[in-house]
């Protein structure tokens, strides 16, 4: 039998992991903002209004995806828009600009480590000194002094980096609270969380205390910068449920292809090839 030297580790024991608990739930809440990014319903979206299956072989649950959408949509427009409207129109713009960076800054890792698993050498190390910029100099990421270093900031994930190995994306899927998703994408949310600094600091340094509040004005301040493109999609989109499905496919393939795509990938959302690197 080996004796604890420490009297208190079994509490302690007992704290860091009600910690990483508060904080794995919290840091799954700053990802509501990716479900909260949906256009308004208008009218009827539930499909096979005449009895008649229409559906796509991209989107063989549609009829739980709809409703998951709804759900999310509903919980965006009656607590988290009201709360964004308020924080843009009484924090000041560079304030806001100013939290929007350290956001990104602390979920950075996740785009470094993707890089490297995509073979971007290159791009890893450029991301990596990139973080460690604006993580000093940047004031813990409040300032960007990398972007006028000519590291520009890129947006890499797991759900890209099982693209790039081949991974193709068959089943689209609406995860409630965050947001429109497919069988090889959802595999980002995990690793996004446990690649975000602030689950490390809440889980080992500082605790839910602090966590919490810091996850919470994440959430809004994600929300705030995406209140302009959202009001466009809610004006533009006819049936919002299908503009958003049809848009996150398009936009992943197009993440998926650093933005050059064959020309035939995007003539079927449901269409991909393993990409070459």
């Amino acid at each position: 039998m080996i004796l604890d030297p420490n009297p208190f580790g079994h509490f302690h024991h007992k704290s860091v992991t009600y910690n990483r608990l508060i904080v794995l739930l919290l840091l799954a809440c700053t990802l509501l903002v990716t479900g909260c990014a949906t256009t308004r319903p208008q009218g009827s979206t539930m499909p096979n209004d005449q009895g008649t299956d229409h559906t796509d072989p991209i989107d063989p649950y549609e009829g739980i995806n709809r409703k998951f959408y709804t759900f999310t949509d509903m919980v965006d427009r009656k607590l988290i828009e009201p709360v964004a409207d308020v924080y843009m129109d009484h924090v000041p713009v560079r304030v806001q600009r100013s939290v929007g960076s350290f956001y990104d800054n602390i979920q950075y890792p996740n785009v470094v480590l993707n890089d490297f698993l995509q073979g971007k050498v290159r791009q890893g190390f450029r991301d990596s000194l990139r973080f460690v910029v604006n993580s000093t100099v940047g004031v813990a990421g409040l300032f960007d002094p990398a972007a006028s270093m000519g590291l520009t900031q890129h947006d890499e994930d797991f759900g890209q980096t099982l693209g790039v190995w081949g991974v193709d994306a068959h089943t689209y899927l609406f995860v409630p609270l965050l947001g429109p998703s497919s069988n090889r994408d959802v595999a980002s949310y995990p690793v996004a969380v446990f690649t975000n600094v602030l689950f490390y600091i809440g889980t080992y340094v500082i605790g839910a205390p602090v966590t919490v509040p810091l996850s919470v004005l994440g959430v809004i301040d994600k929300r705030a910068r995406l209140s302009g493109p959202m009001k466009i999609r809610d004006e533009a989109a006819l049936e919002p449920y299908l503009f958003v499905r049809d848009a996150y496919l398009q936009q992943r393939k197009h993440l998926i292809y650093d933005g050059n795509p064959p020309p035939q990938v995007y003539d079927d959302p449901a269409e991909e090839e393993p990409v070459a690197r």
